[in-house]
């Protein structure tokens, strides 16, 4: 970045990091807290430092401190809004700023932004490094009424939070605090527990098909005196004192409780995924308790996804591999959580019947530039695929990232670029949207049209309702004349064909429909069977596959979407990417 001068021709902003230094003529405070209080905003004021960073200037040198200083504040500015503001304060320390008012981002939003920009080490080589930050936030007017003293109250705010640990985030506060740990942490956890200290947060799932909102995944933060922690900051401990799984049923009663208000509203397209502890998962009676707590509710099974840790499924334990099955046999969807990080075998991943891989963050980050990453991304779909799963992306920030995910085939993605992780009451406006980001949808995906032909309106009807939530551009035609018109006048990929048609049997009209239009992917949708028949349609690449009636919903859309699938792959293969 290009240095800034300020009025006395001193440089305005930092030469290593290219941030703004605090005072000099780039943004400024005073000048921001008049234009909120104008506006009737607050400002939170967030003073930041990185942990033990004075660490690597010691033993790695300067140069490389330097480097790392420069990575973390170019991570630091893409995760700055563009309505908010960054300052470098001194060696190791900035400052950032927001306006905000109820509902818009805060101080503790802006907080959690910051700190998952840094969730990924930082590669300066030869070395990786783990890099955390500490934060304290002051806000104006409740905390102090001008620039100088919010800033010391930030200040102290820090202070108080790195006398408790490291990474970690809180308000100024004139209450003495504790940290989280010690001899009375068991204590303080059932009281948490007890007086609702623990919250969740919700961030969208969103399908790949248009950008549909599918649900939510929920999270754990622990409402403390020292601010939002998550649980990287106490989980361990939990897990320690052996209060993971009291603390996991609370987790779970709460997320099931909240998709159950949903529902009530009429939203019942909406699922919630959660994760399951290790220990949860030992105890013998986990899926009858999970199995009544949604017959409470009133909830059927398959509206809950439960997200199971690598480490746990490579245990190999028999009740482990028991509750796996009761959930799953309860109709819920079983995903492994951040695949590729715990070392997972193919042969365990292959003994448990699951339906899902979550692809970490790590993986996603550059891969739309990174050949590597873009590699080990592809495998990761194509291997779930293969194994007859769905992938879902965790972490996706960018349009770039979006764009390489959906033209690779994943099917649901989740991350900032949707949405932040929001409480419950916050989410009004994002769930009424339902379609989300639709312009970028737009812009990487390509049309999918599926034609059905069948000569009873009560089952084009029936079809049409089942696959219009699918996003598919739906033609239907009552008779080959009009399904000839249809696949004149549009670009079609998919074709679903009844087989006893009164003016041409079903194989006969798609085995001409190959002649004409030999990319489409055609399909017999019948409950007539001659084997003969179909056989020899198959075998002479007439149609791609023979469904039979009735059908079932869930099984019936898996094989469409499996027909766009192989129609993008053997398109993709013929254009060479």
């Amino acid at each position: 970045m290009p240095q800034r001068y300020d009025d006395f021709g001193s440089i305005a902003t930092d030469p290593v990091t290219g941030v703004y230094r605090l005072g000099a003529n780039g943004p400024n405070l005073a000048t921001a807290l008049a234009a909120a209080g104008a506006t009737k905003r607050r400002v939170a004021l967030l003073h930041i430092d990185i942990d033990m960073f004075r660490s690597i200037n010691a033993n790695m040198g300067e140069d490389i401190g330097d480097q790392a200083l420069a990575a973390v504040a170019q991570r630091l500015r893409k995760a700055i809004p563009s309505d908010a503001w960054l300052w470098r304060l001194n060696s190791d320390e900035f400052v950032a700023g927001v306006g905000y008012r109820e509902g818009e981002l805060d101080g503790a939003g802006l907080a959690e932004r910051l700190r998952d920009a840094l969730e990924i080490p930082l590669s300066i080589p030869p070395y990786t490094m783990p890099m955390t930050i500490s934060i304290g936030i002051a806000i104006y007017p409740d905390h102090a009424p001008d620039a100088a003293s919010l800033l010391a109250k930030a200040e102290q705010a820090l202070r108080r939070v790195k006398e408790e640990g490291l990474d970690a985030v809180g308000h100024y506060s004139t209450r003495p605090t504790r940290p989280p740990g010690g001899d009375d942490f068991a204590g303080r956890l059932v009281e948490a527990l007890d007086n609702e200290s623990f919250r969740l947060f919700y961030q969208p799932l969103v399908s790949a098909h248009d950008g549909g909102l599918t649900g939510f995944g929920a999270l754990l933060r622990w409402q403390t005196d020292s601010g939002l922690l998550r649980p990287n900051r106490f989980m361990d401990i939990v897990e320690r004192v052996g209060l993971s799984a009291r603390l996991g049923e609370w987790v779970t009663g709460t997320a099931v409780a909240q998709l159950a208000d949903w529902r009530a509203q009429g939203l019942d397209y909406l699922g919630m995924s959660v994760h399951l502890a290790g220990s949860m998962l030992a105890q013998s009676d986990c899926v009858d308790r999970i199995g009544e707590l949604l017959h409470r509710h009133g909830l059927p099974g398959s509206a809950m996804e439960f997200e199971i840790s690598e480490n746990v499924l490579a245990l190999d334990a028999r009740q482990v591999f028991d509750t796996i099955g009761g959930l799953r046999d309860l109709g819920a969807t079983l995903t492994v959580q951040d695949f590729g990080l715990g070392g997972l075998s193919f042969a365990a991943l292959a003994q448990y019947p699951l339906d899902r891989l979550k692809i970490d963050r790590s993986f996603i980050r550059n891969v739309a530039s990174d050949t590597r990453s873009a590699a080990i991304v592809r495998g990761i779909i194509a291997m779930g695929h293969r194994l007859g799963m769905k992938v879902t992306a965790k972490g996706v920030e960018n349009e770039s990232e979006l764009g390489f995910l959906r033209r690779n085939h994943c099917d649901f993605f989740q991350g900032y670029l949707f949405s932040e992780p929001l409480p419950a009451d916050q989410l009004d406006e994002l769930v009424g949207r339902r379609f989300l980001l639709p312009n970028a949808f737009a812009a990487t995906r390509p049309e999918r049209t599926l034609l059905l032909l069948d000569d009873e309106e009560n089952v084009l009807r029936s079809l049409v309702r089942l696959f219009r939530r699918d996003g598919y551009n739906v033609l239907t035609a009552n008779s080959v004349r009009q399904a000839f018109d249809l696949l004149a006048s549009n670009t079609v990929q998919v074709i679903v064909s009844d087989q006893r048609m009164p003016d041409m049997s079903g194989t006969e009209f798609l085995g001409r429909v190959r002649d004409l239009y030999p990319d489409t992917i055609r399909m017999v949708l019948s409950g007539y069977t001659d084997v003969t028949t179909i056989t020899e349609a198959i075998n002479r690449g007439a149609i791609y596959r023979f469904l039979t009636k009735p059908w079932h919903d869930e099984e019936l859309r898996e094989h469409i979407h499996a027909a766009f699938r192989a129609f993008e792959r053997r398109a993709a293969g013929e254009a060479g990417y």
